[in-house]
């Protein structure tokens, strides 16, 4: 009797360790994850409410495990940045007809109000399905009702506040919850950037030359001033000379020695400035 209740407790822990193992009646669920877990019998869905351990009713039940936490999607032009390896930039074509090159990251989470929602209408795989698309479908028709520079500098931080609002009311109409969308980088095309360096060039030329007939105009205003003061020197003293002819005298003189107050003349005769200024002024 006892080896027959032995082999009845032998073939019972078989049986459970083959449902345990084999047929996985139950789940684990992580901190930071839900698990989704559908009634194949009944095709209902049940989301588990907390982390922690689940049984499952055996070839019945069939979970799906959630990562609840926020990501970041990105596409980048950097060959190893973003979620596919290699050039992944987004391109979009502006008001203007020019073609830029976008880098996008979006953070996300699944919404865990309508988790069975999002299993049940879209599955695990709705990056693809949701994400990717929805990203670079919004993004270019943005980018196309503004022109490039705006797209560069002008209205970058407008624009992607935009993306950003347009991108969480899609992504709530599948069940997803957007935390940020970022516009990291813009690039433009070759032949637009050759442009714009031409540009920057012909506008530094222009400063230059503008600059040098700023200085020539001064340089001529300061001779006609010179030029001026010059005529109406000579004018005063044309007057002075034609009133006063011996002013000759003194002006050769002084050009002779700036700072000699009297010249003897001859022997007998000695010309004392002082006093030949003294009476041109009385």
């Amino acid at each position: 009797m006892t080896k027959k209740i032995g082999k009845y407790i032998l073939a019972a822990l078989i049986v459970i360790f083959v449902l345990i193992f084999l047929f996985k009646i139950y789940i684990v669920v992580d901190p930071g994850e839900k698990a989704v877990i559908f009634n194949k019998a009944t095709g209902n869905l049940r989301v588990t409410p907390n982390e922690g351990f689940y049984f499952l009713v055996p070839l019945i039940e069939e979970p799906t495990v959630y990562d609840m936490k926020a990501r970041t999607y990105t596409m980048s032009i950097a060959q190893l940045e973003g979620e596919i390896k290699g050039d992944d930039s987004l391109q979009a074509l502006t008001a203007d007809g020019q073609t830029v090159l976008l880098d996008i990251s979006v953070r996300y989470h699944p919404d865990p109000e309508n988790l069975d929602k999002l299993h049940r209408r879209i599955g695990v795989d709705f990056v693809n399905k949701v994400i990717r698309p929805q990203v670079r479908s919004t993004v270019r028709m943005i980018v196309a009702e503004y022109p490039v520079l705006d797209v560069y500098s002008g209205k970058r931080s407008l624009i992607q506040a935009e993306m950003e609002t347009k991108l969480r009311a899609s992504f709530v109409r599948n069940y997803i919850a957007l935390e940020e969308a970022l516009l990291r980088n813009v690039q433009f095309s070759r032949e637009f950037q050759q442009a714009i360096e031409n540009k920057q060039i012909a506008q530094q030329e222009a400063q230059r030359m503008k600059y040098i007939l700023e200085r020539q105009e001064q340089e001529k205003k300061r001779k006609i001033i010179e030029a001026e003061g010059e005529a109406e020197s000579l004018r005063l003293k044309g007057r002075a000379l034609a009133e006063n002819p011996a002013l000759i005298q003194y002006e050769y003189v002084k050009m002779l020695a700036p700072n000699i107050q009297a010249i003897v003349a001859d022997q007998s005769a000695i010309f004392n400035f002082s006093e030949f200024l003294k009476g041109q002024k009385k």
